[in-house]
């Protein structure tokens, strides 16, 4: 059996599946949002998807300055590399373009928005809480992460007109230094107090030009690609955007929490966590499989991003003749900020994702709770059934995104 992990990756293999991560990130909401309007109506899942990302983004953001080496700038030029590395604005999907003009200006426009192909079919009322209401407020929390005096101003969005405008959408970027200083988001405040915006930071090690960057303290490149950087920088990269999606998932039951309650948090963070784990298995499965189940099976539970980064959410995965997982006492499992999948997991509320996970690389697979091993939370047991399993409704609703399919083209290093 031969099961991969991220250690076993080259540069370009990570860079794989740093996209495969980022793209991750985008569907969290996709699975979410769905649930929270069917329970609350349109008007309250724009409220908790404002403030869901207002608390996240600031926190991760400045984690990315931080790990590549461009903390402390207040330059729109710093701005832009966060808006890189940010699971919502996964490269491609959500094709970021960007234009410098000096320190204190810049503008960006979409050439494509995956976003806003899943939206537009929904009619206008979705676009325009989308394109404006949500993206007003969040835009605007991930430029405070590098200047509050930033001013995010759109040159044309959504909804269309003609239907087919290109690019999507557009926007300026200016620093008014006479500009009220926008406050920190309070989510953003609360999230930064959870074991996962605690992390250390990696360091990357130096490397020679020919490996690729190291850090990111020159001037934006419009074209970034991961393959740009290093080996050690590209695996960084990957731990950082795994760690993204977890606080966006905790930042998410904060403001469900606030908006409903914490009953109706836990059931739509559950809901999502399926919803996302089986999509993404599947992918990563295409990526990464070698058409034996039981070895793409363990080689996907080693790479799912739910499941890491592993000094984050500490679970085993011990292939062989049977498969099985462990879940430890670990900083996911032990958040006293939110709920996030780990803590679900450990309170045996969330195996259907695991389920989900498996069951996107051989159907008749499933994940059945056995006895833990020592030292371990939890514990559960690949199995085959007879029979296919039905795929999860939650994981179906998560399809219905244009980024369950999504091809990406640039690939490789220029």
């Amino acid at each position: 059996m031969t099961v991969r992990t991220i250690a076993d990756l080259d540069r370009d293999e990570l860079a794989v599946l740093g996209r495969e991560y980022l793209l991750a990130g985008q569907l969290i909401d996709r699975a979410g949002m769905p649930q929270i309007i069917s329970r609350s109506g349109r008007d309250v899942m724009q409220a908790v998807a404002i403030d869901e990302w207002m608390g996240a983004s600031p926190v991760y953001t400045r984690r990315i300055q931080r790990l590549l080496g461009f903390a402390g700038g207040t330059d729109v030029g710093t701005m832009f590399k966060g808006m890189q590395f940010d699971i919502g604005a996964p490269h491609e999907f959500l094709d970021f373009r960007y234009l410098v003009h000096d320190p204190d200006h810049g503008e960006f426009w979409l050439d494509h928005c995956g976003a806003l192909a899943d939206v537009e079919p929904m009619g206008d009322d979705y676009i325009v809480a989308m394109c404006h209401h949500i993206e007003d407020p969040t835009f605007e929390a991930t430029v405070c992460a590098s200047n509050s005096r930033a001013r995010m101003t759109p040159v044309h969005r959504p909804p269309r007109v003609p239907a087919d405008r290109h690019p999507q959408c557009h926007w300026e970027v200016r620093i008014d230094p006479t500009a009220d200083e926008l406050p920190e988001p309070p989510g953003a405040l609360i999230v930064a107090g959870t074991h996962a915006a605690g992390l250390a930071v990696p360091v990357i090690p130096a490397a020679p030009p020919a490996a690729g960057r190291a850090d990111y303290t020159g001037p934006v490149d419009p074209d970034l690609r991961l393959e740009d950087f290093s080996r050690d920088a590209v695996e960084a990269l990957v731990r950082e955007f795994a760690l993204q999606g977890h606080l966006l998932v905790l930042s998410c039951f904060v403001a469900v929490s606030s908006h409903l309650d914490a009953g109706a948090a836990v059931d739509v963070v559950t809901k999502q966590f399926i919803g996302v784990a089986g999509v993404v298995a599947g992918r990563l499965r295409d990526a990464f499989g070698t058409g034996d189940a039981g070895s793409d099976i363990a080689t996907v539970l080693e790479l799912h991003p739910a499941l890491q980064p592993r000094d984050y959410v500490a679970v085993r995965v011990e292939p062989g003749g049977r498969t099985f997982i462990s879940l430890d006492d670990c900083p996911a499992t032990a958040e006293t900020v939110g709920v996030g999948w780990a803590a679900l997991l450990a309170g045996g509320r969330a195996d259907a994702a695991l389920d989900a996970i498996v069951g996107a690389v051989e159907p008749r697979a499933a994940c059945v709770p056995v006895a833990s091993s020592a030292g371990s939370l939890r514990s559960w047991e690949v199995v085959l059934g007879d029979e296919a399993r039905p795929e999860p409704g939650e994981v179906t609703l998560t399809r219905f995104s244009s980024g369950a399919d999504f091809e990406f083209r640039r690939v490789g290093p220029r």
